[in-house]
């Protein structure tokens, strides 16, 4: 007993010591970090660092809390050579201050100083920054890393998303430090007050700027920044916004006067246009530069004790005195009508009649404005009609919309209106006779309606002798009687003879499931073939009998007898009024409806809303149409119609019994409704990836749809998907170079290379694609603000927690069942997302490979009896063999003609493809 318990205490002494030489080996070495550091310092003797007891106090700029190191502040220290790249090893550190110092090579990695608050590395020589220099700052506060003089000689460096984790982030400085952009998810950092970023090479303002809670933005001095400062007007807590020195276009944006406590404005040196807010002279502004510039109209009445630096000359009149009104009827024209740069820089000072490009003049008087071609994209100004001496306005060639104002009939001396090769839509207003108006190459136009008819007196009227006696004028009077009897009559009887017609066929255009659709005009910019119509089918008017006015240029292909839309009325009335009852869906540019027709067919229509309806918005109407009308498939959407109806766009889209998938994948429970089994989830899956494959390659060309989410794609009664909302896609060049373009989409799909660059493959879909795979088996949305910073970003996520089997199994929707068959498809797909969502696009495979992934594991799980129909690619086994060859002939068929083309050439031989679904591996090695 005793030499048991001797050896019990033997071996408690043994692991007591194990464990205490465990924890000294564990614990960080901050002696050794700092005799690193010392060494590589070049002058280091002037520290004075002497022993080895570094928390005595006797080390210079050294501070020590429970014998670790806290705080290494070295600022003004005249210190050079290079800092260790073991530094980050002070795990708890919460100050590093090394400024105005000569420090050369790389800033010292501050990966996982999980504790660090402070940093303080500016005014240094520092030629690069780490790659990992952000990992893990979740509770740095402040971040000075700018005036490195020697990052100036590098290529350029932009934020990595790991400085997302830094929520506490409030002050960021890295002005001169070759920073060549911010991504929108730095400028919308929530924590984020002060910006310091001048001096780099930043082409432009991120759109995330708008509704961030910075108060202090310095981006001046970038050599080479372009766009507008549209973001700029949407920050209502900025203090100090200084855009100085680069070559900013546009306006000065009216919401910055909602900036109640901005003080400090510098905007000198820029192309800015138009007019200065006149709020601004309402905020407590002490100084506003507005120098060298092209800003025109009144200058606000600043106090007189602000600091105001601006081109007097360019403005109507000094002192808040107003502008004559020509000039102000100009300049709110040119205002609303999108000011093009060109034009914009000439319209400038207090005489349109003195070196206004475009404008003419009769003495004092503007008479004349020619306007063609000169780039203008807002809508036609009613101000025009304050002009009264004017004779002629050309505005054509342009890319104007909106409607035609009825102010401008008003005008007494007009001769010529010409608004032709716009996207100008709405009825027109009754001009004169005396006017000649042109309006050809508008496609969204409403119906000109005829003038009224002459009268004696009225414009346009012939004169003549009066009447030669009273009975001539009983006569006629008489007579005109019993034709206006007759005419009545007649009109009764056509007028029930159409009614009744009119009843059998007003529905007639989508109950037949015609698919014709007009393209209207397209900018420069945009694809080529959105300036044609492409007419399809039969029927000549309009389905409530009349004929739109579409007299468009040669350009258009119309042929005579042309279905050209669908009535409003239709809609109206199958969507019972657009009742609210009716919403399926809500977004950003209207709301989408169920129609349901007398003989029960149902369909959606989406409405897009008058006010909404900017040049962006008649984009994305104009594009939905393009595309549908050139790719059909089983897995995408089918347009059944479009209407122009004044101000409003409608399309009308088969109607999916179903809804969206983010409803059944989010909202399940509020739907009242059972959550998605894992085999119909891979189904839908595989329906996405046939879809995307075909737009991708398959059809006669090749477009990229830049907003793939569960939202957008839409299930019906067999729960068969298909991809929809086809407003933001582009046609992808060939031969897969990139393309540039605007940013569009929806953050948390958005593939990296896009977000930061704004150029775009048929990669970013499949980047996309790989996150609603993620969704499908997480059940978490892309972006999840309820969940912990770190957590929030989906595939950060499921990266770094799917490491192993047992966490793999975790990250999984709860209400999938998994067993061991479920398992192994679950691990497959996994593979497959992760490699959609690699960093770099070469990365990624194409849709087709995703096709061949997907496909074996969901015809595992096809049911022996399957739906029947157009969608079913089952062969009955009971067929005889002639019957069964000629059911997969006419399914073949199908897929080559509308539906899946992945098994035919261009020829529309079969071919076999390439089975690639178990030739991957991800990162992980599963």
């Amino acid at each position: 007993m005793k030499t048991r318990n001797g050896r019990n205490w033997a071996l408690g002494i043994t692991i007591i010591a194990a464990f205490c030489l465990a924890a000294a080996v564990a614990a960080p070495n901050d002696g050794a970090v700092l005799q690193a550091f010392l060494k590589g310092v070049a002058n280091g003797a002037s520290l004075s660092w002497t022993g080895t007891d570094y928390c005595g106090g006797t080390w210079n700029g050294v501070t020590c809390s429970g014998g670790n190191v806290v705080q290494l502040r070295l600022r003004d220290s005249g210190l050079g050579g290079t800092v260790t790249p073991t530094l980050n090893q002070l795990t708890d550190l919460t100050f590093l201050e090394l400024p105005n110092n000569g420090f050369t090579g790389a800033m010292p990695s501050l990966a996982g100083m999980a504790n660090l608050q402070n940093v303080y590395l500016h005014q240094n020589n520092f030629t690069s920054i780490p790659g990992d220099f952000f990992n893990g700052l979740t509770n740095v506060v402040n971040l000075y890393i700018d005036r490195n003089t020697g990052l100036n000689g590098t290529a350029g460096w932009t934020f990595p998303e790991a400085i997302t984790a830094s929520t506490l982030l409030a002050n960021l400085s890295v002005a001169s430090t070759n920073l060549n952009s911010i991504p929108d998810y730095v400028a919308a950092m929530p924590s984020l007050r002060v910006l310091l970023a001048a001096y780099n090479n930043i082409p432009s303002i991120p759109a995330a700027f708008a509704g961030s809670n910075i108060e202090v933005l310095q981006v001046n001095n970038q050599g080479g920044m372009k766009g507008t400062m549209a973001p700029c007007g949407q920050m209502p807590a900025v203090k100090l916004l200084w855009l100085q020195v680069n070559q900013l276009t546009g306006p000065i944006p009216d919401g910055l006067v909602d900036a109640k406590g901005l003080t400090d404005l510098r905007l000198n040196d820029n192309l800015l246009v138009g007019q200065i807010p006149m709020g601004l002279a309402n905020l407590p502004i002490t100084t506003a530069f507005l120098k060298n510039n092209y800003l025109s109209g009144q200058m606000p009445p600043f106090p007189g004790t602000v600091n105001v630096s601006s081109d007097a000359a360019d403005f109507c009149a000094a002192g808040g005195s107003p502008c004559s009104a020509q000039v102000t009827a100009l300049l709110q024209f040119l205002k609303d009508a999108g000011y093009p740069e060109t034009l914009s820089q000439s319209w400038i000072g207090a005489d349109p009649c003195v070196g206004w490009s475009g404008v003419t003049c009769a003495g004092t008087d503007v008479v004349s404005l020619s306007l063609a071609k000169v780039g203008f994209t807002g809508t036609i100004s009613p101000f025009l009609a304050n002009l009264t001496s004017l004779r002629q306005i050309l505005l054509n060639d342009n890319a104007l919309t909106g409607s035609i104002p009825t102010a401008l009939t008003t005008l007494p001396v007009l001769q010529t209106l010409d608004v032709s090769n716009n996207n100008i839509s709405g009825l027109v207003p009754i001009f004169s006779s005396n006017v000649t108006f042109r309006s050809t190459g508008n496609p969204l136009l409403g119906t000109v309606l005829p003038p009224p008819s002459s009268a004696p007196g009225s414009p346009g009227a012939t004169p003549g002798a009066a009447s030669g006696s009273s009975s001539s004028s009983n006569v006629g009077m008489i007579v005109g009687i019993v034709v206006g009897v007759l005419a009545l009559v007649i009109a009764v009887v056509i007028l029930a003879i159409c009614l009744k017609r009119r009843k059998k066929r007003k529905y007639s255009s989508l109950m037949q499931g015609q698919n014709t659709v007009v393209h209207p005009q397209g900018d420069s910019g945009s694809d080529p073939e959105l300036g044609k119509i492409v007419a399809g089918h039969r029927a000549a008017q309009a389905t409530d009998g009349t004929r739109t006015n579409y007299s468009g240029p040669s350009d258009y292909q119309v042929e005579e007898g042309d279905h050209l839309g669908t009535s409003y009325e239709v809609l109206r009335e199958v969507t019972e009024n657009f009742a609210e009852k009716n919403v399926l869906g809500k977004g950003g540019f209207g709301v989408v409806y169920k129609g349901t027709f007398p003989d029960g067919t149902m369909v959606a229509v989406k409405r897009m809303e008058a006010a909404v309806m900017s040049t962006k918005g008649l984009k994305e109407f104009q594009s939905e149409i393009s595309v549908l009308s050139k790719v059909r498939h089983r897995n995408l959407v089918e347009l059944k119609g479009y209407c122009a109806y004044r101000n409003e766009r409608l399309l009308v889209y088969e109607y999916m019994a179903q809804g969206t998938l983010a409803q059944h994948l989010f909202e399940y429970k509020a739907l009242g409704t059972s959550p998605l089994e894992w085999t119909r989830r891979l189904s839908i899956a595989l329906d996405v990836a046939r879809g995307l494959e075909y737009l991708h390659g398959l059809a006669h060309k090749s477009f990229i749809h830049r907003d793939l989410k569960p939202s957008n794609i839409l299930l019906g009664d067999n729960w068969h998907a298909k991809v929809s909302d086809f407003g933001l896609v582009k046609l992808a060049p060939e031969n897969n170079f990139s393309v540039e373009t605007r940013l569009a989409g929806t953050f948390g799909y958005l593939a990296p290379e896009y977000a930061v660059t704004g150029r775009v493959t048929t990669k970013a879909d499949v980047f996309s694609f790989g996150v609603c795979l993620m969704e499908m088996m997480t059940g978490r949305r892309a972006l999840d603000e309820t969940e912990l910073e770190e957590n929030m970003h989906l595939v950060t996520w499921f990266r770094r927690t799917n490491t192993s089997q047992e966490t793999f199994i975790n990250c999984i929707d709860p209400t999938i069942t998994v067993d061991d068959e479920t398992l192994k498809s679950l691990n497959t797909v996994s593979d497959l997302a992760l490699l959609c969502t690699q960093r770099e696009p070469y990365q990624r495979p194409d849709m087709a490979h995703a096709v061949n992934v997907l496909k074996p594991l969901v015809e595992q799980w096809k049911p022996a009896k399957t739906l029947t129909g157009e969608s079913s690619e089952e062969i009955d086994l009971q067929l005889t063999l002639p019957e069964a060859l000629k059911q997969w002939q006419d399914l073949e068929d199908y897929s080559f003609t509308g539906g899946d083309d992945r098994s035919r050439t261009s020829t529309g031989i079969p071919v076999k493809p390439h089975d690639f679904a178990n030739t991957f591996t991800s990162n992980d090695g599963r």
